[in-house]
């Protein structure tokens, strides 16, 4: 095999020699793939069929022996590297081009305790492979809402999902975490082992090293009242101020996302999505006026298991397809937001393109905001403006209408940014991902300079050592 060609953490290009990799290769139980191997292109894709990078190396982990010596490997010759988990991250920042990519994807064990209500899980699972698990005994935890998001990098980010009005963040359900620090050292890390290091994990994005495994608390999660009602896009306007006044005040079994999108057979449409996890009677009277708003095109809302509500968006954007996302922390929805949102919507290049906010939750907006890294505790929701489409030939008309739409709604908000929506300090800036923590960043940098002090961990939303 011949020398390969890496870049370095420095951005300048290298060379591996080819016994250096051989070695590496050699200490692995998992696969290393060089460009050209068989899988070496499975490797690298991610959900996002936008990104198409190209990793000098990608080692497929196959347990944490792999990862010890892939961040020693990726030290000792100072090279770029970035982590994939589920690889559903829209920026796509689990790959990256010329490094070593240390993928965590068939890491997926996810293991109960039903008597302590707590369950164990590997970086590479899925929220569908965590709730698989978890509902069997009637239990679950906040999740996102979409069923093949990774729970890795979800819980890292923060992680809004439907249940986080009765039980906050994904982050505020971690209980702990093992995690391969940039010293290539296995840590335990909790509320009362390195615990500067856990609040640091609990919304500060991979800035601090390889996550191993995630234990969570779990909750009594048994069948939901989901779905979705439907009106006609005349309505947008109209309905938009009634679902900001509607979702104000809601109790904490409701958690709802407002959407503009297009549906097969039908059109353009607003919607509200909505996840009731209490019982039944309760929640139907809580969303009859939501459902009584108007004559509805059409209304799906029904007892569902929790399992089936975190598939509803699945159709909505797939594996594969094209996707640019821009979002903003919003504490209340004005109507210029709104007439904003509705110009732009009526004028969308692609109809697969979906515009939200998403509701962060009554319990996850009563944390404290120095509680974790994540600060936007008083946002009511995330404004998602999200492009998708099919065709690589539109990849420009798409982008620029998603950041011209955010660049004139921000200043309508002055919210910050969800970090699991951003990418690399290239694409969105250092100063707002600085925003996105608020006065929390410098108790970040602190832990960074810790436990990271060279900056390894980089390919993310980076929080640099010393500031």
């Amino acid at each position: 095999m011949a020398d390969l060609r890496a870049i370095t953490l420095a951005g300048e290009e290298t060379v591996l020699k080819d016994a250096a990799v051989e070695a590496f290769k050699a200490s692995l139980r998992g696969p290393l793939f060089r460009p050209g191997d068989v899988g070496y292109d499975d490797a690298r894709k991610v959900w996002n069929g936008m990104i198409d990078r190209r990793p000098a190396l990608t080692l497929r982990c196959a347990g944490v022996a792999d990862v010890l010596n892939g961040v020693n490997f990726a030290r000792t010759h100072s090279l770029l590297v970035s982590v994939k988990g589920g690889g559903h991250n829209i920026p796509g920042n689990a790959v990256c081009h010329g490094g070593l990519m240390i993928d965590l994807s068939q890491l997926r064990s996810v293991v109960v305790d039903p008597g302590r209500r707590i369950a164990r899980a590997e970086p590479g699972a899925t929220w569908a492979d965590f709730d698989h698990e978890t509902q069997a005994f009637g239990l679950a935890t906040t999740g996102g809402t979409v069923f093949d998001t990774g729970i890795a990098g979800l819980t890292l980010g923060g992680g809004i999902g439907w249940l986080a009005g009765n039980y906050g963040l994904v982050c505020d359900n971690l209980l702990a975490v093992d995690i391969v620090t940039a010293d290539g050292q296995l840590r335990r890390a909790s509320a009362t082992e390195n615990p500067e290091l856990f609040w640091a994990v609990r919304g500060g994005g991979g800035n601090f090293g390889v996550v191993t495994s995630f234990q969570y608390q779990l909750h009594p999660v048994g069948l939901v009242l989901g779905g979705l009602v439907f009106y006609s896009f005349q309505k947008a306007k109209e309905f938009l101020i009634f679902y900001r006044d509607f979702s104000r005040d809601i109790p904490d079994e409701l958690n709802t996302i407002g959407l503009l999108a297009t549906f097969p057979d039908v059109g353009p449409v607003i919607a509200a999505m909505v996840c009731y996890n209490g019982p039944v009677a309760e929640g139907e009277m809580v969303l009859r006026p939501l459902r009584e708003f108007g004559s509805p095109l059409g209304d799906a809302i029904r007892p569902m298991p929790y399992t089936e509500m975190q598939r509803l968006t699945a159709s909505m954007a797939q594996a594969g397809w094209r996707n640019y996302i821009k979002t903003i922390m919003v504490k209340d929805i004005g109507e210029a937001v709104i007439d904003t949102l509705v110009e732009y919507f009526a004028r969308r290049p692609s109809s697969y393109t979906v515009l939200g906010f998403q509701q962060l939750g009554n319990a996850a907006n009563r944390v404290e905001k120095d509680a974790t890294p994540f600060y936007n505790r008083d946002a009511r929701y995330e404004l998602l403006m999200h492009a998708i489409w099919l065709d690589a030939g539109d990849d420009e008309k798409n982008m620029r209408w998603t950041r011209e739409l955010a660049a004139t709604t921000l200043p309508l908000t002055g919210g910050s940014a969800y970090i699991n929506h951003m990418a690399t300090e290239a694409e969105e800036g250092a100063d707002r991902i600085r925003a996105a923590f608020g006065p929390n960043y410098q108790r970040l940098v602190a832990a960074k300079q810790k436990y990271d002090p060279t900056n390894l961990f980089r390919h993310n939303q980076n929080i640099k050592p010393g500031g």
